[in-house]
Formats: structure tokens, C-alpha cells, sequence
């Protein structure tokens, strides 16, 4: 009988882009600047609001003083670190969804009906009082 002899290394496989990756590393071309550049604009930028939420605000004459998107600033910062990307902010008379990621407020819409929607695509919740 001819049997087949299947030889299986019992030392690990190096992984051939572990190489590339230190290569690519020290050209710059994925820093870890590169990585947190992102973040410190965002951060440094303010809240961005899209056209469609400047839309919605005016269309609902919802009211968001300075003070309240100041405290919006600061907890996006925060979910941001947590990692969160999409979050649904909830103010006494507003309901924002806003990207953390970048600090842009997609849409916005007022309590009422707020109360009345299912939100999907969001991964955290901020409650500012």
C-alpha cells in the first residue's frame, strides 16, 4: 500500500507581511500620525452640521444654544474615544444623530418625534440635560 506522508511544520509560519508592513511603516506612508491626524482635527474643528440637519433645524425651528452644542463637543470627544461612530444625542427638545467619528450632525428632529421613530446604524446614545 502506498500511503501519502503529509508533513506539517510544528514551528509557526513566519507571516510574509509582517516585512512589508515594517516597510511600509518606516516610508510614512501609514505613520502613526497618519492614524491620529484624523482624530485631532476632528477634535480641534468644532461640530460640523450637514446640509440636510441645517435643513431640519430650520424646517423645525429647533433652538440649540452655544452652550448646548458645547456640551455636545465635549461628550463626542468622549464617545469617540469609546469608539463609537454614529450616536443618537438627545436634548430636552431635540434629537440629533451625529457622526462622532467626525463631528458632523447628519439629521436632526424634535422630541416629539423623535419619540415616535425606530433609529438604526447608531451605536451609542448621548443625553444631555
Amino acid at each position: 500500500m502506498d500511503q501519502k506522508i503529509i508533513f506539517r511544520p510544528q514551528v509557526p509560519i513566519a507571516n510574509p507581511l509582517k516585512g512589508a508592513q515594517k516597510n511600509q511603516m518606516k516610508s510614512g506612508n501609514d505613520s502613526f500620525e497618519s492614524f491620529l491626524r484624523p482624530e485631532l482635527d476632528a477634535a480641534n474643528k468644532g461640530i460640523t452640521i450637514s446640509k440636510h440637519a441645517q435643513q431640519r433645524i430650520q424646517q423645525r425651528n429647533l433652538q440649540i444654544d452655544e452652550h448646548q452644542w458645547g456640551q455636545l463637543e465635549v461628550k463626542l470627544a468622549e464617545a469617540r474615544r469609546k469608539g463609537l461612530n454614529d450616536s443618537l444625542v438627545l436634548m430636552d427638545h431635540a434629537a440629533l444623530i451625529v457622526n462622532a467619528k467626525n463631528n458632523t450632525v447628519i439629521t436632526a428632529m424634535d422630541r416629539d418625534e423623535a419619540g415616535a421613530q425606530i433609529f438604526t446604524n447608531i451605536n451609542g446614545a448621548i443625553i444631555l440635560k
